[in-house]
């Protein structure tokens, strides 16, 4: 009786290892400003697809990029600007046909709530009264490209550049202004919807090109079929369902 309930054990946790091996893990790397929207996208695909786990990795894009390029797992690769992607396709880093915008979102500034409103235009920013402005790094982020562009624009980067707090990415701009370290930041809107109790929209604020978010699958083809799933998933009506409650928008 022994051996046999040995051999039914066996037999279980072979069953049981067999089943965990083929369950495919997908690594996914996207842009800060996803990180609620793709965790929220990403429960909903593991639900409709049991066999897959996901793995995200969230920053900047450009340092994700870096991270690809030097070798890190990665099968999908959503950036939140055109630059970025443009980059990973001239590095060999991602599959040029499977490239697609999926999303789009808006150039906010925003202020800390509860503080005396001496921000309440970009124009603004330019005044004595106003120290410090964070935003990305235009060298790594691309809401920092997207708010120089649009400084440039209004003539106003010179003023703000010189009070500049560089962030890491879009989510750090957001916290310097959540924790009233800085006077306004720049940050995407979908980001400013995160915390609606300590950070007011001023203004929103025109870009030179459109604010749109392509993913592609990397070159790495051992999860080539799952990566193409995931990146069907997020453009179906399920998944631009979840990125619309988040706050983003078709590309």
């Amino acid at each position: 009786m022994k051996m046999r309930n040995r051999i039914v054990l066996a037999a279980v946790l072979a069953g049981v290892y067999s089943s965990s091996a083929m369950a495919a893990e997908l690594v996914v790397s996207a842009a800060a400003s996803l990180t609620n929207a793709f965790r929220a996208v990403g429960t909903a695909y593991e639900a409709d697809h049991p066999g897959t786990r996901l793995t995200f990795n969230f920053a900047a894009s450009d340092v994700l990029l870096r991270q690809i390029e030097q070798g890190a797992p990665a099968d999908v690769y959503a950036s939140a600007d055109q630059a970025a992607m443009d980059r990973a396709v001239a590095g060999k880093a991602v599959l040029p046909a499977t490239r697609v915008d999926f999303a789009a979102n808006k150039l906010v500034l925003i202020a800390p709530v509860g503080v005396s409103a001496i921000v309440t235009s970009t124009q603004d920013l330019a005044s004595d009264a106003v120290k410090r402005v964070a935003y990305g790094n235009p060298a790594s982020v691309p809401v920092g490209r997207y708010t120089e562009g649009a400084l440039r624009q209004q003539n106003l980067w010179d003023a703000v550049s010189a009070k500049g707090v560089l962030a890491q990415n879009v989510r750090q701009s957001l916290d310097y202004v959540a924790r009233g370290e800085v006077d306004a930041g720049f940050v995407f809107a979908t980001d400013a919807a995160v915390m609606p109790e300590k950070v007011r929209v001023v203004a929103d604020v025109p870009t030179p090109q459109a604010i749109t978010y392509p993913i592609a699958r990397t070159t790495r083809e051992a999860s080539a079929k799952d990566a193409q799933a995931f990146i069907d998933y997020v453009r179906s009506d399920k998944g631009q369902a979840i990125l619309k409650r988040f706050g983003f928008s078709k590309p």
